[in-house]
């Protein structure tokens, strides 16, 4: 794969990306708590309006992406977000950031982020062969999750050496470092456009395709389902393990780096596990054997408590991750190339929805039958949720298809 120059280019931008990304992850809710005094309510805030775009433009993004140059969409989200992160460092140099100018950032990079995310998965295809899209998925994914456990390491230096806001043009950098390298990409294939019924039409186009596949129906119940249980768990996350656990605090960035370890694992694995097994096979295997070990997590501890917790949430993001790189590899070359970028942004949208839902679940479960009971309920739910793309016809098929039945494609 990287002795193709247009995808190096690709997975070089998309890497110092996810780098510049992870550190605004640690470094923009700073900026309100240590400039300007946010209490939790405000933080809320923050984190639900970079969410928020998803309910109000995923849809529609999926129309819109569809009818233009996903590279030009790709290069304008990154020039965007530049603009829009490089901001907030400007702004309290002059001594003008407000907490509103915080939330729109959030806000606005969220439509960026969502547009981006729409292109993107239809711009894989366009670069790389059907038989190459689980190692180019592999390839971009490992390398983002190393980028998210370097970030929020150097997220933590930069803070503390140049102020949080000041941080944030790290990400800004990195974005405008994307948008260049999409530049010099040479392929430029044009969009598959079809005139067809408006906005509303070819949103429900899109979902009866996505709704009414089996399989596409089953991963989209699991990509749903999956988010709700892992929000669940990571919204009381930090206080589980200082307050049930008993671990110090400052332990805890560690083991969010080594669970995040468990991505570059499941990116690594992808490939050479499908490609004896093949790749609906492989998929069951992880779900039902690698899933499962998530259930250590809640007994968290001192000492071996601390081991079986590391050795779960690495399997977990490990599991997430391989299938997520098997399945949504399997969409890219399933879904007929007019109805990708609606399908795509249709599924991210529904697997959206339900982060917010299972952070409020968590919480409120956490608050009412404890911590320690919350993360069983929902490692337990993750478990389940593992079970759902087996209700389709990856329960008895060595490899996934690579077209929809009746386009006249062999399928294996």
């Amino acid at each position: 794969m990287f002795a193709q120059r247009d995808f190096r280019l690709l997975w070089a931008g998309q890497t110092v990306s996810r780098l510049g990304s992870s550190v605004t992850t640690v470094a923009l809710p700073l900026v309100a708590v240590l400039t300007l005094d946010a209490g939790p309510l405000a933080t809320g805030l923050l984190t639900s309006a970079i969410w928020l775009p998803w309910l109000l433009f995923g849809l529609p993004a999926g129309v819109w992406v569809g009818r233009v140059s996903r590279r030009a969409v790709m290069i304008g989200c990154n020039l965007g977000s530049a603009a829009l992160f490089a901001s907030v460092p400007v702004a309290g140099w002059f001594g003008v950031l407000t907490m509103a100018h915080l939330l729109a950032v959030a806000f606005l990079g969220g439509v960026c982020s969502v547009f981006f995310d729409a292109a993107d998965q239809a711009y894989l295809p366009e670069l790389v062969a059907p038989e190459d899209l689980i190692e180019g998925n592999a390839k971009l994914t490992g390398s983002g999750s190393a980028a998210e456990v370097a970030g929020r390491g150097l997220a933590g230096l930069i803070v503390q050496l140049v102020g949080a806001a000041a941080g944030l043009l790290i990400d800004a950098v990195s974005f405008l470092i994307a948008a260049g390298t999409l530049l010099r990409i040479r392929s430029r294939p044009e969009p598959v456009v079809r005139e067809q019924t408006g906005m509303l039409g070819q949103v429900r186009e899109g979902l009866s395709f996505l709704l009414g596949d089996p399989y596409l129906r089953a991963f989209l119940c699991f990509g749903a389902a999956a988010n709700f249980a892992l929000m669940g768990y990571q919204s009381i996350l930090a206080l589980f393990l200082v307050r049930a656990a008993g671990i110090a605090p400052g332990w805890v960035g560690a083991l969010a780096s080594a669970a995040a370890v468990g991505g570059v694992l499941g990116s690594l694995a992808a490939r050479p596990l499908c490609r004896p097994l093949g790749t609906a096979r492989g998929t069951r295997i992880v779900l039902l054997t690698v899933a499962p070990f998530g259930l250590l997590m809640p007994l968290a501890g001192p000492g071996l408590g601390t081991a079986l917790y590391v050795l779960g949430s690495l399997a977990v993001v490990a599991a997430v991750v391989l299938c997520n790189i098997v399945l949504g590899s399997f969409r890219q070359s399933y879904t007929p190339p007019e109805l990708l970028t609606r399908v795509a942004a249709g599924s991210m949208f529904a697997v959206h929805a339900t982060i917010p839902l299972g952070a409020l679940a968590g919480g409120a479960l956490g608050a009412v039958i404890g911590l320690r009971a919350t993360m069983w309920v929902m490692t337990g739910l993750l478990t389940l949720a593992g079970t759902l793309p087996l209700f389709s016809p990856l329960r008895t098929v060595r490899e996934l298809p690579t077209a929809p039945p009746g386009t006249g494609k062999i399928v294996g």
